[in-house]
């Protein structure tokens, strides 16, 4: 069975979420401490979301100088599948595996609504389970999810189709763009602030007819990981 690597930091919330969500997908959940020197043969890693180290100097800031970040860095530079959920993905921006960062909501209040996606990149690791230009709803929760770069990596990353979420309907904390989600440029990497985990299941999540949206990034990893 496929593995797939769960990292908890000190003051990560959604771990067991995710973990979960990597079970219904279909895998096999390990657990990595953020003081593991190895990532235990997993074939995919997840950053899960949360309050790394209470959201000191900046979001993801500490957790990026962990042990295990330092594995999944160079992992992810040879192609290993990494998911950043919210806290994660502002850990993926701290560690420079993805661009950008994410600030303090533009109305400097914290956010948790369920909120409409595009996805407008599905030939990424974690997206190829949905079509280009599908939207789904996911439940986003933050404080500080607004995603800026500068105009020369806006430039960039919209030209080189490195946007992968945007959100619809309404942006809920002023990220450029409307962007939700990016990845790096060989699509392996992938950072979202809305939760996937939290919608994996039809008798929990958003209250529309399809509950379960966010599951379809967990396979899409399975997907990709038994392409190869």
């Amino acid at each position: 069975m496929t593995k797939v690597g769960v990292v908890t930091f000190p003051g990560t919330l959604d771990d067991q979420d995710a973990a979960r969500a990597v079970r219904l997908a279909g895998a096999q959940p390990v657990s990595l401490w953020h003081k593991d020197e190895n990532l235990k043969d997993v074939e995919a890693v997840v950053l899960p979301g949360g309050f790394s180290y209470g959201d000191y100097l900046r979001c993801g800031a500490i957790s990026a100088m962990s042990p295990i970040m330092s594995e999944v860095v160079s992992a992810a530079k040879e192609g290993l599948p990494v998911l950043g959920i919210c806290n994660g993905f502002q850990v993926l921006c701290e560690s420079h595996l993805l661009p950008g960062a994410l600030i303090r909501n533009d109305h400097q209040k914290f956010i948790c609504r369920d909120q409409t996606l595009e996805v407008v990149n599905n030939e990424t690791a974690w997206t190829s389970a949905f079509a280009k230009g599908q939207q789904i709803v996911i439940p986003l929760k933050n404080g500080e999810g607004n995603y800026q770069c500068n105009p020369a990596e806006l430039e960039r990353l919209e030209g080189q189709g490195q946007v992968v979420f945007r959100y619809v309907g309404i942006n809920p904390n002023g990220s450029m763009n409307d962007i939700a989600g990016v990845c790096n440029e060989a699509g392996n990497v992938v950072g979202l602030m809305p939760h996937p985990e939290h919608a994996v299941e039809d008798v929990f999540g958003p209250d529309v007819p399809v509950q379960n949206d966010g599951l379809g990034l967990f396979k899409s990893v399975l997907e990709s990981l038994l392409g190869k």
